[in-house]
């Protein structure tokens, strides 16, 4: 092998690991994506979900309690429902020996806020107990009730700002939305996924609402 020819591997092999420390670097500086909840369904199945969903007027709220939908239940070791989802909904989330969130951050989709407190987050049913009472789980057993609430499948729980969630309280589409506009797509097909897997009912105006926000998707 020549002198040049070698130098000339030298410099080609100084080059590529040069370009890959480099790649390397951009990956490692690159910001983390978004932690979120399972990926509902796509506008269009969500319209043809919410078209085949019962509509009726919500039920009554006579006998309802929040005890009757038991949570946060355990998942796994010292974990209950809403430490799994403030792991997962998190950046950076770091948790002690009792799985409690110690520090990390959290953005909330609904108003655009990031956290840097577990106890400023609160983990929302997107359809809350009181609506999912009033839409049919009045009549479910308490199992079923249980998992419903502790929901980790479906596109049913997620982590935003406590006091945005707070004045959700159990309103429905057709009476609250996120501040976000350009979240409403997705939390409207959050809802009809949730609803259709749950076989619960519509009334009409929660259903005119979501139509119209389905169709602008």
């Amino acid at each position: 092998m020549s002198g040049v020819y070698a130098r000339r591997l030298s410099r080609t092999a100084v080059l590529a690991a040069t370009a890959a420390l480099a790649c390397a670097t951009t990956l490692l500086s690159a910001p983390a994506a978004q932690a979120a909840p399972p990926t509902p369904v796509s506008a269009a199945t969500a319209r043809s979900y919410l078209g085949s969903l019962t509509v009726q007027a919500e039920g009554s709220s006579s006998g309802y309690s929040r005890d009757l939908f038991p949570h946060w239940i355990t998942q796994s070791g010292a974990c209950n429902t809403r430490e799994v989802v403030l792991k997962r909904d998190g950046s950076n989330v770091v948790q002690d020996s009792s799985c409690a969130a110690t520090s990390g951050s959290w953005y909330s989709p609904y108003d655009g806020a990031t956290w840097s407190a577990a106890s400023d987050v609160d983990i929302d049913h997107i359809v809350p107990l009181a609506e999912a009472w009033r839409s049919g789980a009045s009549s479910w057993s308490t199992s079923s009730r249980q998992a419903f609430a502790n929901d980790l499948t479906r596109p049913q729980l997620i982590a935003v700002t406590d006091n945005v969630n707070q004045s959700k309280g159990d309103q429905d589409p057709g009476e609250w939305l996120p501040s976000r506009t350009a979240y409403h797509c997705t939390y409207a097909r959050m809802w009809v996924h949730t609803k259709y897997y749950w076989n619960m009912t519509v009334d009409s105006a929660e259903k005119s609402a979501l139509q119209s926000i389905l169709n602008g998707c």
